[in-house]
């Protein structure tokens, strides 16, 4: 079931998403000194307490008997684009349509919100879930190379 996250759900699904993000981490060969600012590391739960309540995004889960076990949240832009942020399910529930299940989710909120675009960053070196998000649409525009990331990331879009 996904539904809206509330306040008090915050420390949880600041949880899930260092959980997850962290196996992406591993891959990758990113650590809190060459990447300090990677989710895996940077998500805190002050930092999701001012994307509720300062920048009003819309959060949702994915809850599993009762457990979160997945997570996303748009940051509304500008001219009808939002931002998928965050996107993850715990790595002991992965293959399950989770994944799918929140993506399909976030298309029809960003619609009912008024978004026509959506936005996503990646890590470029990461090709299967480049191949994951083109599956359901999204398009690569570009990339960007940050001082302060080792790896490169990529940006996809998808018209809503």
């Amino acid at each position: 079931m996904i539904k809206k996250i509330s306040g008090d759900e915050i420390a949880i699904c600041a949880q899930v998403i260092k959980k997850s993000f962290s196996t992406v981490a591993d891959e990758f060969g990113l650590t809190v000194d060459n990447a300090p600012r990677f989710t895996a590391f940077a998500t805190t739960e002050e930092r999701l307490n001012w994307h509720l309540n300062v920048e009003h995004r819309p959060m949702y889960a994915f809850y599993n008997n009762g457990e979160i076990v997945g997570y996303y949240s748009l940051l509304l832009q500008e001219n009808g684009v939002c931002e998928l942020t965050n996107l993850c399910v715990l790595p002991a529930c992965r293959h399950k349509g989770i994944g799918e299940a929140l993506l399909k989710h976030s298309f029809n909120v960003a619609l009912t919100l008024g978004c026509s675009k959506m936005n996503i960053g990646i890590v470029e070196e990461n090709k299967i879930l480049r191949k994951w998000y083109e599956l359901y649409g999204f398009v690569h525009i570009g990339i960007h190379k940050f001082d302060f990331f080792p790896f490169t990331c990529g940006y996809m879009q998808k018209k809503l």
